[in-house]
């Protein structure tokens, strides 16, 4: 899908807060957005947005190509939106590999103007009989870029209508516009971070990890992360960047002692280069008991752990560094904080739930028993709490108690995660579904005062007394969906 207009729109206002005295300018492409319609596509008349990339290097140069259509005019890179454009962003970045060769990977963002467009041009385009094309006006959104590692990579013309390339001084450039915005942005063509992230531990030897979403414009959904993000116009510095993002994404998680530490490197969801500054920091709380809004899940892990987590690339490496230049300055079997349920004491609202299918597709599970706290009386997957223990080994625990099953590690994949948003007792309850491919044994009734009984149930025929989030994650696993949120 091309972007919205409500998207465009939302450009197009952050824009003109920069620049107020254009609103005239864009007055034509602001009505087209009032109209039914995708002003992105090249019938939108009488005019429509095109997207361009303007890319700087450390000699403050900018790539220009030359266009036969125009007549041998000298132009950045850029033009029409398609239909599979996730961003005008991505757009422009499209159109430079197309007509250039230069990948999104040669390039990053600038400190000076981020996401945003440096420049929107309106241009009048002649009639061209020969496309049945009449008269009309290009919104031409210019978007810049630094070189990642401000060496020039080499510039393959490979559009047809392009006859070669040039990199234009600042002053040379030939939109009027764009070189106003050029000579007065201070952009120096120096790649420099523009994102920013926090390496939180306790002093014991465990590390804050970050389980991202699986949603649009998610850089590497459904990996354990750093906390943070990307800078915004109105961050002074970096660390402003990360504080603001902290109270975003984890109000009440706050740093007092942040230092900056090392600087990563990772990719856009757009393919773009991403420079990271990793501030550490200090904290010996419960992730559980914070607000997270943002992402499904806040862990403590140690170094010896993550070769069995899915991690963001490089992060493993960072940490294991930390840890080795860190020693822990406590005991680093101290206990994290915990709540009581009954005669075993388990990690904050964290359950683990086992999705079984047979060879004809059938799914296992559980009849409740009536009396018990939680869905007495309802069908549920097999399931359990995490008792200061890795989730797969309590999933292969609770399927050995509850049923007789002997499953190997290595057969188990997290499948899916249902939040409760609302959840019994106000506790949050992230409920982490685990898919096994094989395992040993038949399901037997083993704890007969949680579960009375099992069944294997067609995913067309499952029974009307199924706890919600179970089914949400049934439908969910069938779907491909690897998260989802339910009220309770």
């Amino acid at each position: 899908m091309p972007p919205s207009s409500s998207a465009i729109r939302t450009t197009i206002d952050r824009y003109l807060d920069r620049h107020p005295d254009e609103r005239d300018t864009l007055a034509g492409l602001l009505t087209a957005l009032d109209r039914p319609g995708d002003v992105t596509a090249r019938t939108a008349l009488p005019g429509h947005v095109t997207c361009s990339a303007v890319v700087i290097d450390s000699r403050r140069r900018v790539l220009h190509i030359r266009h036969r259509a125009t007549g041998g005019l000298m132009l950045v890179p850029g033009g029409h939106v398609e239909p599979g454009d996730r961003t005008l962003l991505a757009a422009a970045l499209r159109e430079l590999s197309e007509e250039t060769g230069i990948a999104p990977g040669a390039l990053c963002l600038t400190p000076q103007v981020l996401g945003a467009p440096l420049d929107i041009d309106v241009h009048d385009i002649d009639a061209s009989p020969s496309k049945g094309e009449p008269a009309h006006h290009h919104y031409d959104f210019r978007y810049a870029f630094h070189l990642a590692d401000g060496q020039r990579p080499p510039v393959t013309v490979r559009d047809e209508e392009v006859s070669g390339a040039q990199w234009l001084s600042f002053a040379e450039v030939t939109s009027p516009t764009l070189r106003a915005k050029l000579l007065g942005a201070q952009l120096d063509g120096r790649p420099e971070p523009v994102n920013a992230s926090a390496l939180i531990h306790n002093g014991a030897g465990s590390y804050l990890l970050h389980l991202r979403d699986d949603r649009p414009g998610i850089w590497q959904p459904w990996t354990l992360a750093l906390l943070g993000g990307g800078r915004e116009r109105g961050d002074a510095s970096l660390e402003d960047t990360l504080r603001r993002e902290l109270s975003e994404e984890a109000p009440g998680l706050r740093l007092d002692d942040l230092e900056p530490y090392a600087v990563e490197e990772d990719t856009s969801v757009d393919g773009l280069h991403v420079p990271i500054q990793v501030f550490t920091g200090r904290w010996k709380g419960n992730p559980d008991l914070l607000d997270l809004r943002e992402g499904v899940l806040l862990h403590w892990f140690t170094p010896d752990q993550l070769d069995r987590l899915r991690l963001s690339p490089g992060l493993a490496d960072l940490i294991r560094r930390h840890a080795a230049e860190h020693p822990p300055r406590v005991r680093p079997d101290a206990a994290p904080q915990v709540w009581d349920a009954g005669s075993r004491t388990v990690l904050n609202g964290i359950g683990v739930h086992l999705h079984l299918q047979d060879d004809q597709g059938r799914i296992l599970l559980g009849l409740r028993h009536p009396d018990v706290r939680y869905a007495g009386g309802s069908w549920h997957y097999l399931a359990g709490k995490c008792e200061q223990e890795s989730a797969t080994a309590c999933l292969i625990r609770e399927a050995w108690e509850e049923a007789g099953l002997v499953i190997d590690p290595a057969d188990v994949e997290l499948a899916h995660a249902v939040h409760v948003v609302d959840s019994l007792g106000g506790l949050p309850l992230l409920q982490l579904v685990f898919r096994a491919r094989r395992w040993k044994g038949s399901p037997e009734v083993r704890e007969p005062d949680k579960c009375v009984a099992w069944r294997w149930w067609p995913p067309h025929e499952l029974p009307d007394q199924l706890v919600p989030y179970t089914r949400t994650a049934i439908t969910s696993i069938a779907e491909g969906r690897a998260y989802s949120q339910l009220g309770w």
